[in-house]
């Protein structure tokens, strides 16, 4: 196991002291108003962790079962109602095989290259181009040849996305348009209109997407339906 980074032990040194905090008010970890930078880490870790598991498409009973952790705690830690423990992370590593650096989020030692890690979501291919949960997240999608079908559902939700075309063609349908964009074409839109899109090529696609935190939801952390002619973003 590779040196853990400063970062890494200033935070566990953190937990140490909130779990002898925690112990000595019969409490164990819930959240307080501490306004630290490791606490800060820490107020953003639950999110981390769901998306970690949703990447893996793993349900709370599964790393439940997988870590000895129980279903409540975990549902608690994800939602920030709950500080985890050294051993939780620990356990939530192993699970995952990740580092904690990994786990946690902490930043690679000077060097700002992002490492991108890719995941499968409806057919494609996402690669997370921004580093941090909330606010705007950046993707790179791979679209395949043929991806979505010839007749997709157009569907609809809170948000506001921005699509650019690195090569390949995309078909988006968005309401009643039915439009072609080609590599360096651009296309921003309000995802309350009904839309979606597809490769109808015989060659991958591949894009890069702007989306908010609804959107996001939508499209990246939702569990893929076994109805696989529908694509929409």
């Amino acid at each position: 196991m590779r040196a853990p980074s400063s970062y890494h032990q200033d935070l566990l040194q953190f937990l140490q002291v909130q779990e002898c905090l925690g112990a000595e008010e019969g409490d164990g970890g819930d959240m307080d108003d501490s306004g630290d930078a490791a606490s800060e880490v820490l107020d953003a870790l639950g999110e981390r962790l769901r998306r970690r598991r949703r990447d893996r498409a793993m349900t709370l009973a599964e790393l439940a079962a997988a870590t000895g952790v129980s279903e409540s705690l975990l549902s608690r830690l994800e939602t920030g109602r709950r500080r985890p423990t050294i051993d939780v992370l620990l356990q939530l590593a192993r699970v995952h095989r990740v580092t904690l650096d990994d786990l946690v989020g902490a930043p690679p030692t000077a060097d700002p290259r992002a490492h991108p890690r890719p995941s499968q979501r409806f057919g494609m291919t996402w690669l997370p181009l921004t580093g941090h949960p909330g606010g705007i997240q950046a993707y790179k999608l791979i679209m395949p040849a043929g991806f979505g079908g010839s007749h997709p559902e157009q569907r609809s939700h809170e948000g506001y996305e921005w699509l650019y075309v690195l090569t390949g063609r995309l078909r988006l349908l968005l309401g009643d348009h039915d439009l072609e964009l080609t590599a360096g074409e651009v296309a921003e839109f309000d995802t309350r209109t009904p839309h979606a899109f597809t490769n109808t090529t015989d060659t991958a696609t591949e894009a890069l997407m702007l989306i908010g935190p609804q959107g996001e939801r939508a499209h990246v952390r939702a569990r893929p339906t076994p109805k696989t002619g529908s694509a929409s973003i």
